[in-house]
């Protein structure tokens, strides 16, 4: 994916070198594109798979259909769990994750392989469901 080899030079990581690049596809079939963005106070750095969702979101949409990360090296990087549970606010888990790496290696799974077992909004909407609770 062309989109994915642009935004990989676009990449701020001055401290980690460790350049990644996300695309995720919105129900729309848009595609919205972020990098890693590091920050010299560690914490507030952000994600490539971050950037991406929150252009989506952004935008005014709201579901993953599909997505992409692209990094430097020999192996494909996994979105870590911070971005994990970002993408799982609005993928389902059956939604296709592809790691890619710039050697052309690739990974492929599904957002509930990489994430099972994900808090999601069900245990705030509706507690006593998600946790499978028998009490009136």
């Amino acid at each position: 994916m062309d989109q994915l080899n642009s935004l990989l030079t676009r990449a701020y990581c001055p401290y980690s070198g460790f350049a990644v690049a996300a695309v995720v596809k919105s129900r729309s079939g848009r595609l919205y594109g972020g990098v890693n963005v590091e920050n010299a106070a560690y914490p507030l750095s952000r994600c490539a798979e971050q950037s991406a969702t929150l252009q989506m979101v952004s935008a005014g949409e709201r579901e993953i259909v599909e997505v992409w990360v692209l990094s430097r090296g020999e192996k494909p990087a996994t979105p870590c769990g911070g971005c994990r549970q970002v993408l799982s606010e609005f993928a389902r888990p059956e939604t296709p994750v592809h790691c890619l790496s710039a050697s052309g290696s690739e990974l492929h799974l599904t957002l509930g392989e990489l994430l099972p077992h994900a808090f999601t909004k069900q245990y705030l909407d509706k507690p006593d469901e998600a946790l499978g609770s028998t009490d009136a």
